[in-house]
């Protein structure tokens, strides 16, 4: 059993982009430019965006963020947004979800500049997607994918089962690991809360990345022997230790890991490639309109 190193991928692909900020920064050109707005005080959100901007710090990207009330209006919030679509120094940047109940997930996505979407979730980078391409991908499911592609897991002609749909994660990998790429060429079964057999299927994948969002719900008689798991889950269990509380994924890691040819752990898979996805994704489109002026 091999555990994917998250951390250890994630920095060596910073390091990739800190050079490329080297040099980009060294011909007279300004760094690449990433910016995120949070609406309100979700502990999640604000640990994310922290984590967002030190990543920046740390390739030599530069950061602003936008913190904005709880009660700030849908209005205010497309203003916004309007604004960094026009603003000639922002590259890319993201709306961190979850968003309050008085705002619209969908309006705010769409109207993101679709060459500035460094989440890839506006339909235009989901449609180019399913296209086949060259798009913004999805920031967690590309950073599986780079999991995938630096651990030198061999994904044609495997069975790859996607436990969960959302369009955050489950629908975008389904799609991506059943393209003709390198990873990718998988024969993909997509199931969800009302997938009969759920188990049972699971038990037949070669590949298997769990996204329901349900702590511990993957257990080991739901893995084959030698299989690839990914755990995308991410939940805090309260608890008597110091901080209060531990980490714990979608999968029952301690026992799931022994039938593993390759597992993530949590923390410290995929979450760490998610960041870095924004990161990539800020230097295409930043690429992108350097071209375009010529």
């Amino acid at each position: 059993m091999q555990i994917i190193d998250g951390k250890k991928i994630a920095a060596d692909i910073k390091r990739e982009l800190a050079a490329k900020s080297v040099i980009i920064i060294d011909r007279g050109d300004r760094a690449p430019h990433l910016a995120a707005i949070v609406v309100g005080e979700d502990p999640a959100s604000l640990s994310y965006i922290i984590g967002k901007e030190k990543a920046c710090r740390e390739v030599g990207f530069t950061s602003t963020v936008y913190r904005l009330e709880e009660k700030t209006s849908e209005k205010r919030l497309l203003e916004i947004i309007q604004f960094l679509n026009k603003d000639d120094e922002v590259d890319g940047f993201i709306v961190q979800l979850p968003l309050p109940a008085h705002i619209s997930v969908d309006k705010v996505i769409s109207s993101i500049d679709p060459a500035k979407d460094a989440d890839g979730f506006h339909p235009v980078s989901l449609g180019r997607m399913v296209l086949g391409e060259p798009a913004f991908l999805p920031a967690t499911p590309f950073g599986i994918m780079q999991l995938i592609e630096w651990s030198g897991i061999q994904t044609e002609g495997k069975h790859c089962v996607v436990l969960g749909r959302s369009n955050i994660v489950g629908t975008p990998i389904s799609i991506m690991l059943s393209r003709k790429s390198n990873p990718g060429n998988c024969t993909v079964t997509l199931c969800h809360s009302r997938t009969r057999n759920l188990a049972e299927i699971a038990r037949t994948a070669d590949i298997l990345i769990v996204a329901m969002g349900i702590p511990g719900f993957v257990t080991a008689d739901m893995v084959k022997q030698g299989a690839v798991v990914i755990d995308v889950g991410i939940h805090r269990v309260m608890d008597e230790s110091e901080k209060g509380y531990h980490i714990v994924g979608d999968v029952k890691f301690d026992e799931v890991a022994e039938k593993c040819s390759f597992i993530t752990p949590v923390p410290g898979g995929v979450g760490p490639m998610t960041i870095v996805s924004l990161l990539l994704n800020t230097l295409k489109a930043y690429e992108e309109r350097q071209n375009k002026k010529g």
